[in-house]
């Protein structure tokens, strides 16, 4: 997704960055992918550019995720990270 390891190294906990958005994650060892819910919405500006750029890098876009306008205007997209959070990308029309 073009994010990039930064700060310091602590265990159990990661940093990423990406222009001006940084993600933080912390290790849930017995976590079952398989079983997760979890899930993040991440507001952005220019998402056709952003689903441009993940379907050019081949990333996997959740079958019922497509880019699309959703009655509470905002325009939408879907993906799932490797342990299945489902990561949703929208702006506001």
């Amino acid at each position: 997704m073009g994010f990039e390891v930064f700060g310091a190294d602590f265990e159990g906990y990661l940093m990423l960055q990406k222009d001006q958005i940084q993600l933080h994650f912390f290790e849930f060892q017995n976590l079952n992918p398989l079983e997760n819910y979890g899930q993040v919405y991440i507001r952005t500006e220019k998402i056709e550019t952003v689903f441009d750029h993940y379907i050019q890098k081949n990333v996997s876009i959740h079958p019922a995720g497509y880019l699309q306008t959703k009655p509470w205007g905002q325009k939408e997209f879907s993906l799932l990270d490797p342990d299945h959070n489902l990561l949703t990308f929208g702006e506001s029309i």
